[in-house]
């Protein structure tokens, strides 16, 4: 299998800064196994021109994945992957996504718009942690 590459996007309306996105959706990746030890990261360049930041912003999120011990710049080559957190439960990614896709396609059909269905499962997400922790 070749080396995979991850296609940051940004969501203004989010409220989370820019290079912290950028943090998250590596860390995403990572989790998920969309990306592994020896994949680069796109560079400052094609990030800047993909999504009109600033270049700093996205060397600041580089060197703080860097700082965690997730990738490592190699001067004039680029910024690579180190490590991995996708842990053993990757292999139940699949059939769980499978359900999940289930559910989104019920909450679509029962009305709910992409915000509601967000709210929704922020909301029990964090009542079952809830439950959980007692």
């Amino acid at each position: 299998m070749g080396a995979r590459v991850i296609e940051f996007h940004l969501d203004t309306r989010s409220g989370v800064s820019p290079y912290l996105q950028l943090i998250h959706q590596v860390r995403h990746a990572l989790r998920l196994g969309l990306l592994s030890e020896g994949d680069q990261l796109p560079t400052v360049k094609d990030v800047v021109g993909r999504l009109a930041i600033n270049p700093n912003t996205v060397l600041k999120a580089y060197r703080e994945l860097e700082y965690e011990g997730l990738v490592a710049a190699r001067a004039g080559v680029g910024t690579f992957v180190t490590r991995s957190l996708a842990g053993e439960s990757l292999a139940a990614h699949g059939p769980l996504r499978e359900d999940l896709r289930r559910w989104l396609t019920q909450a679509r059909l029962a009305g709910l718009d992409d915000e509601s269905i967000e709210a929704l499962f922020l909301d029990t997400f964090r009542a079952a942690d809830k439950e959980e922790a007692r």
